[in-house]
């Protein structure tokens, strides 16, 4: 699996445009071919700090995403931005879920 974060912060007279634009994608996103999630998020602290989580089952799904027109969307904010798109992609290659927390709370001593 591929995990995607892109951090953003708008300019303060841009946040309502920058959050239209963002909330704009999630459906589309979401459609394309090999996405098993997205999500947009504000931060609590800093209204004009925006947070978009994806999966992608492959890497070849995330670079069809890249090069697509809806990524061109994304990229098309930077100019509503305070600071260029912070993306860091992770490839994870093992998922461990809550019996890992449970064993983990197990061996507390």
């Amino acid at each position: 699996m591929i995990a995607v974060k892109i951090i953003l912060e708008a300019f303060p007279e841009k946040q309502l445009e920058v959050m239209q634009t963002l909330v704009s994608l999630i459906k589309p996103v979401e459609k394309e071919h090999g996405c098993k999630s997205y999500y947009v998020s504000c931060d609590v602290s800093n209204k004009n700090c925006f947070y978009i989580l994806e999966e992608w089952y492959t890497r070849r799904d995330l670079s069809r995403h890249i090069k697509s027109d809806i990524f061109a969307v994304l990229l098309g904010t930077k100019i509503l931005l305070r600071h260029p798109l912070t993306i860091q992609i992770y490839t994870i290659t093992q998922i461990q879920g809550f019996d890992t927390v449970t064993a983990e709370r197990a061996r507390r001593g």
